[in-house]
């Protein structure tokens, strides 16, 4: 069979060697997550950032079965230039009973133009008894006929055990002679998938190495996170000498999740030494994953190896007094490497190290001035103790630090403007709606300003007064909004009394800031965040304080 959709398997030109490969399936195993759901536009999206991330192959889903990943395919080949990656397309073996020829959705696996395809098979004797209702024999012959046929068609073929892991331990002379059939019939790879995801490393090892000597095939590592041991098992597997590596995005997938590809590629590269990546594309990782993240509307994992924001945060002031002398001392990798970078957390718990590497980080150099730096760790857990919070608002950190510099330097600190006083009001009427208005009497630039606002709550009405009042004196406004507000009560000191904690993120279109109030109320702590987040923006856009 040769057609117009006829794709003769052909190296990328700028792909890595073919002697491993990272091969991703976030557009098919990734989509199964709960909360998950990709338009088509949605997965070209993906793969172009995987394919610039430089992986070798990109399985975009189960061509037929759906009319989204049948659209997919076609617009993927015409619309992706594919440098890196080979597209590839995911079904199963032919039916039990239909010739191989006949089955429909071999032949659209065909027609979707991928030049690799993955086929799913049955490794599990009780699976192929009680699912496919078939015998292991014509399950031998269902693998057999069909990667046949698909390599007579041009294409390459790798092959997926599905629950190959449980299926050894019930039965392994089946379970080899199912990679065994797969091998001979000329599939490149043979997939050892823990479908359940219920292995543990060294079992991973094991049975890998013994299937590898006894079988001779070409293995591969599909191994699902229910242990939290998907990254290792997918490590132990390339141990045991696998080299196909099957992953997700951010570790995206059915249940608790898949391998994570992003922690795999790092240690593959930075601990194992083997270039799996085009050059200098490792450095794209942090990137990637929050591209990615952004497409599929979920929030970034700040905890993730390597590529969360947390990934390499410093709180203690014991590490910080050691990263003061040699970063490496308290970090595994450079964090650059994966495009990451170090923060440091300013806390209670922050030291005279923690305090000056916070303002190298900033562009302040603090390490000449001993006492400063000691009034600055004495003020912030001051301030921590009273329930502020400055790891999670660097601006208000950013804001008490260089108004300390102020003070060191004889005068007191300056600001954008002074706060006269500030109400706001909450109107309950008759017809059961609501009525929000706030005033703001300040000073700026020499001129007193009286501004009122309604909003939809007490503190959207305080941020519009503050913004009408200001706008025409600092233009720079305009551009910033708030983008983030959260609140959380405190445990009180006083009898029922209790703390509010509010951290507002605001953003101008190029980046964004935290800052964060504390009070008895939560009107009250959410003006001392504004009031912060408005003059660390001005502060950002370059603004020199009046006053």
């Amino acid at each position: 069979m040769t057609d117009a959709h006829d794709a003769r398997p052909s190296k990328p030109a700028d792909a890595v060697s073919d002697d491993f490969h990272v091969f991703d399936t976030t557009l098919r195993d990734g989509a199964q997550r709960e909360g998950i759901n990709l338009t088509v536009a949605d997965k070209l999206t993906i793969a172009r950032h995987l394919e610039e991330f430089g992986v070798g192959f990109i399985e975009g889903g189960w061509p037929g079965a759906n009319p989204r990943d049948t659209e997919f395919f076609q617009r993927a080949r015409e619309e992706i230039d594919f440098r890196h990656a080979q597209l590839v397309a995911f079904g199963a073996t032919r039916k039990a009973g239909v010739r191989v020829e006949d089955d429909p959705q071999v032949a659209a696996l065909l027609e979707s133009g991928a030049p690799v395809i993955t086929l799913v098979a049955k490794s599990h004797v009780g699976h192929v008894e009680l699912a496919l209702r078939t015998t292991p024999e014509e399950n031998l012959a269902m693998v057999r006929d069909t990667v046949r046929y698909l390599r007579d068609q041009g294409r390459r073929v790798f092959l997926d055990c599905e629950h190959f892991f449980d299926g050894y331990a019930l039965d392994a002379v089946y379970a080899k002679q199912v990679v065994r059939t797969a091998s001979e019939a000329g599939a490149d790879v043979v997939v050892l998938c823990d479908t359940n995801g219920g292995m543990l490393p060294a079992q991973i090892t094991a049975v890998v190495r013994t299937v590898l000597a006894d079988t001779g095939a070409r293995l591969g590592i599909h191994a699902q996170d229910d242990t939290g041991c998907a990254v290792a098992n997918t490590l132990a597997a390339v141990d045991a000498g696998a080299t196909h590596v099957q992953c997700t995005a951010n570790g995206y997938g059915e249940r608790v999740g898949n391998s994570n590809l992003f922690p795999v590629v790092a240690a593959l590269e930075l601990k194992y030494g083997r270039q799996v990546l085009p050059e200098g594309k490792l450095a794209e990782t942090t990137r990637i994953s929050h591209a990615i993240a952004e497409v599929v509307n979920l929030t970034p994992s700040t905890h993730q190896p390597y590529v969360g924001v947390s990934a390499f945060a410093h709180k203690a002031g014991l590490h910080a007094s050691a990263i003061k002398v040699d970063p490496d001392l308290y970090q595994h990798i450079d964090p650059a490497l994966v495009g990451n970078s170090m923060r440091m957390l300013v806390s209670d718990m922050a030291g005279r190290a923690s305090i000056e590497l916070k303002g190298k980080e900033l562009g302040i150099d603090l390490s000449g001035d001993r006492e400063l730096v000691g009034r600055v760790v004495e003020r912030v857990k001051e301030r921590e103790l009273a329930g502020y919070t400055y790891e999670a608002a660097d601006a208000s950190f950013e804001l008490l630090l260089r108004a300390e510099l102020q003070r060191a330097e004889g005068g007191r600190p300056r600001s954008y403007f002074t706060v006269e006083s500030w109400r706001a009001i909450v109107e309950d009427r008759p017809d059961g709606t609501h009525a929000n208005e706030a005033t703001v009497k300040l000073w700026a630039k020499g001129e007193r300003i009286v501004a009122t606002a309604e909003g939809n709550g007490p503190v959207n009405a305080l941020d519009r007064a503050l913004r009408v009042g200001l706008e025409r004196i600092y233009p720079q406004l305009a551009h910033m909004e708030l983008v983030d507000y959260k609140v959380r009560i405190l445990e009180g000191a006083l009898g029922t009394g209790s703390i509010t904690r509010v951290l507002v993120s605001t953003s101008d279109g190029r980046g964004e800031w935290s800052t964060v109030g504390v009070a008895e109320n939560v009107i009250a702590a959410s003006w001392q965040a504004l009031d912060d987040a408005y003059a660390y923006g001005l502060l950002r856009a370059g603004v020199e304080p009046q006053e």
